[in-house]
């Protein structure tokens, strides 16, 4: 369709907005809100279109860092509620689209041009196979693409909430910390931003130095420190994470047959840098056993878009019918 749309990739911290004038055409005007500072996604909605100038489009697309099951969206890492059928009548939308973030994210990845990607180890993605993509952040997100003909068909899961293995004597302990204080220990509370900083504790805890939960640093100072070699805690804390998801991807890798890559999300690991490429990540990935020459094969392409991918994938939702 080439009617004019709004685009939206509303995570748990930020809410960021593009306007595109029709299908197919170049994104525009991007911005990014606080969620914080606004009380409804109606109402950053508007503000976006006050200071962008833009009238109300006929279609809007929105990546939501959520399930989406049904009319009703209540996010799990943020405040915001909403019914997506009163979203569309209260701001004059013909057609509102709404989808989890990662699988907003996914539909982006065919897209993605080279210069914005970084490969850490494996071979040559296999034509036509499947796709993994995970990705930390306020939380886990994860998705894919399974290969129908000429298109891809992209999972809506919810795969960050998946339970979180240990594989060392250490990791048993941490995990044993986490169950302590939080019950069950899914992925998502380690490898996210809050995660970070759940880490920070549980090891300072497993090491007799523990400090609160609320004393731990933000995840921001926790990279810092470890990437600036000023804190040995804070290192072993990203190497754990970097571990931890490196585990997280090479199953999923396993669970699709995902040989067309599994592509690394979200807003901490590109912050890493090359540290990245040198910590734990590949060699957990490949550590499973009789399948670590399968995996080695497996190209982990880290994204490192300028932008929100996400809002291209929202804009390829507008081009699918309803459901897909």
């Amino acid at each position: 369709m080439d009617s004019p749309r709004l685009l939206a990739d509303v995570g748990g911290t930020n809410a960021r907005f593009a306007w595109q004038a029709a299908a197919g055409a170049p994104l525009q005007d991007v911005r990014t809100l606080p969620c914080a500072g606004h009380d409804s996604l109606e109402a950053a909605m508007r503000a976006y279109l006050a200071e962008t100038a833009h009238p109300v489009p006929a279609l809007a697309a929105v990546g939501i860092a959520n399930p989406v099951t049904g009319d009703r969206v209540q996010m799990t890492n943020h405040h915001w509620s909403f019914s997506i059928e009163a979203l569309r009548q209260a701001l004059g939308f013909e057609r509102l689209r709404v989808i989890n973030d990662f699988t907003a994210l996914a539909l982006a990845l065919p897209h993605l041009p080279a210069h914005e990607l970084r490969q850490v180890g494996g071979g040559a993605a296999q034509p036509g196979a499947a796709i993994g993509l995970v990705g930390a952040g306020t939380g886990l997100g994860v998705s894919g693409l399974l290969p129908l003909g000429p298109r891809w068909l992209p999972l809506a899961g919810e795969g960050g909430h998946v339970s979180l293995p240990a594989e060392t004597p250490l990791e048993a302990e941490v995990v044993a910390v986490l169950r302590e204080r939080h019950g069950r220990v899914s992925a998502e509370r380690v490898l996210s931003g809050p995660g970070l900083r759940a880490l920070h504790h549980a090891l300072g805890v497993v090491r007799g130095q523990p400090l609160t939960p609320q004393d731990a640093p933000e995840a921001a100072a926790i990279v810092e420190a470890a990437l600036g070699g000023r804190d040995a805690h804070c290192a072993q804390v990203l190497d754990l994470f970097c571990g931890w998801l490196g585990t997280v991807a090479g199953d999923l890798a396993l669970t699709l047959g995902a040989r067309g890559g599994v592509y690394i999300g979200g807003g901490i690991v590109p912050r890493l840098g090359t540290a990245f490429d040198r910590s734990p990540f590949r060699a957990r990935f490949e550590a499973k056993g009789r399948f670590e020459s399968y995996l080695r094969e497996i190209p982990v392409q880290l994204i490192l878009s300028p932008t929100s991918p996400a809002l291209r994938g929202a804009a390829e939702a507008l081009e699918m019918p309803d459901g897909v």
